[in-house]
């Protein structure tokens, strides 16, 4: 099952861009003049809002799971938003870092927070039905990245790194820049600090997949899933970008041979779960579960994507329900798996289905599957908007009266729905494959953007920078941006109207939105 002839994408996938309406993956450079809609607007909106909540106020953000252990953990959202906004950046938004790297730099500071990693305490030490037998030979470990749990280091690694990529900057690279600290008054004794940076953490995450054969870095205590390493691969892809070398490339070659002997899908053409350390045993897809093979191949098309396209179809076929139980509505909902029960106990966990299907389709450039996958949550899953921010409020009923699905996750309704909406089809694929060169951080571009400024349009054609600006009157702000690496001489205007730009600095009006161009 591995290696592939290369192949087009499925034809009801669609290669067309959605932002150029060119054909085939998006190109560098290559813009329409297309302007954000007002649900990709709040996503942005929604993400820049819970970026700025206080330290530990996670309103909105918990899921139906105990502690942080499951898939809809605050890591995964924290990381998506980093990943959403990374995507906007370099597909949509492209001469708008001012817009991004504030949001991005946030919501990194609260990856490092120990509310978010400290479940790694506890699962460190085993116990779950795949280690149960390895009790003996686990122990506690407060250091979260040191050894396992690349279901959170790898996050850490590639957010940091796609923020160092995207605005050329080292910020992460200083030593101690990732820094994971925990001290309570009330208990655990002396503080806990374990210093890295985005370099000796790429290094060590490096080095533990060389030692595991390159088959992955476990996330619990063995188990490697496949889910799990493809950030570390773009973290590796990121690293080499900024530093040189062919890690990346390394990796996936010794990933391809480790996972030879097993295939990446299981008998029925779904992608494997996990592989477990000790006995190299297989864990299929059973039942099959939508977000094993969303997730999977959303991010494993970034360097695979010929394979991923290939099996798209069948795949997402089998987790697809259409329209209204009375009827086809042109709306389509996600079947999830059965509840499980394990170790005698009813699996109480966020799948986030909805979410993740969604998230592959839009990679997939399936325009139809997530258009009605959209109008699907748009009708039944209440869409909500505070502060200028969209988001779909969580939601644990599984059907309405008429038995058409409702329930809804945090990771799902704040993050994986506007990540969705605001990638292009093989966006991820674009960013890991067609990167930035060092020329683009050279043209003209909006450096800081006000809080309260909705910015809609921001790219460069031709050396001239086009923006679409509107002042949010409803946040607080001063209602400025700043030009940046404008050529001597510059003319701004806005709405065709010569304005003044003292510094690079200009006021946005209140009102409708306006179109700024700068322009030699």
């Amino acid at each position: 099952m591995l290696g592939p002839a290369p192949v087009p994408a499925p034809p009801h996938a669609g290669s067309r861009n959605a932002v150029t309406g060119h054909d085939g993956p998006p190109t560098v450079g290559q813009m329409s003049g297309a302007v954000l809609d007002r649900e990709q607007l709040g996503h942005l909106r929604h993400w820049d809002n819970l970026s700025r909540q206080w330290p530990n106020d996670w309103s909105l953000m918990q899921g139906k799971g105990t502690s942080q252990d499951d898939f809809g953990g605050y890591r995964f959202q924290l990381a998506y938003m980093v990943y959403g906004l990374a995507l906007t950046h370099r597909h949509r938004l492209p001469a708008a870092p001012g817009l991004f790297r504030p949001t991005m730099q946030r919501l990194i500071e609260k990856l490092l927070l120990p509310e978010v990693w400290l479940y790694w305490r506890d699962v460190s030490r085993g116990g779950a039905v795949f280690n149960a037998h390895l009790v003996d030979q686990l122990h506690e470990e407060w250091d979260p990245v040191v050894r396992d749990n690349i279901m959170y280091s790898a996050y850490v690694q590639s957010c940091a790194l796609l923020h160092d990529h995207l605005f050329a900057e080292d910020r992460y690279a200083a030593p101690g820049a990732l820094t994971f600290r925990h001290w309570s008054f009330f208990w655990g004794g002396g503080e806990k600090r374990f210093s890295y940076d985005r370099d000796s953490l790429t290094e060590h995450l490096y080095w533990q997949m060389v030692e595991n054969g390159y088959l992955g870095v476990a996330c619990e205590p063995n188990c490697v899933f496949q889910i799990c390493n493809q950030p570390a691969i773009l973290g590796f892809r990121l690293h080499d970008l900024i530093h040189g070398g062919s890690r990346a490339d390394e990796v996936i070659a010794g990933y391809e041979k480790a996972w030879a002997d097993f295939g990446r899908l299981d008998e029925n053409g779904h992608y494997a779960m996990m592989v477990l350390e000790d006995s190299r045993a297989v864990r299929p897809n059973e039942a099959p579960s939508p977000w094993v093979d969303a997730w999977c191949g959303a991010l494993m098309t970034m360097w695979n994507r010929d394979f991923v396209h290939r099996h798209y179809p069948c795949q997402v076929a089998a987790f697809l329900v259409p329209g209204d139980v009375s009827g086809d509505d042109g709306t389509l909902s996600v079947r999830s798996a059965p509840t499980r029960e394990v170790m005698g106990q009813t699996l109480v966990t966020d799948t986030c289905d909805t979410g993740w299907v969604s998230a592959w389709a839009s990679e997939m450039g399936d325009r139809d599957t997530l258009d009605r996958l959209l109008a699907h949550v748009d009708r039944r899953m209440n869409p909500t908007w505070r502060d200028g921010g969209l988001y779909y409020p969580r939601n644990d009923t599984p059907t309405d009266a008429h038995g058409r699905r409702t329930d809804i996750e945090p990771m799902t309704g704040n993050v994986l729905l506007g990540y969705a909406r605001l990638n292009v089809p093989d966006g991820l694929w674009g960013l890991y494959q067609r990167p930035w060169g060092p020329e683009h951080h050279t043209e003209p571009a909006l450096v800081e953007v006000d809080r309260d400024v909705e910015v809609s349009r921001a790219e460069v054609v031709d050396g001239v920078l086009h923006a679409r600006l509107r002042r949010e009157t409803a946040v607080p702000g001063e209602g400025r941006v700043v030009l940046g690496r404008l050529p001597e001489g510059a003319r701004v205007r806005l709405d065709g109207v010569e304005v003044a730009a003292p510094g690079g600095v200009v006021d946005v009006p209140g009102g409708p939105a306006v179109d700024l161009v700068a322009a030699p």
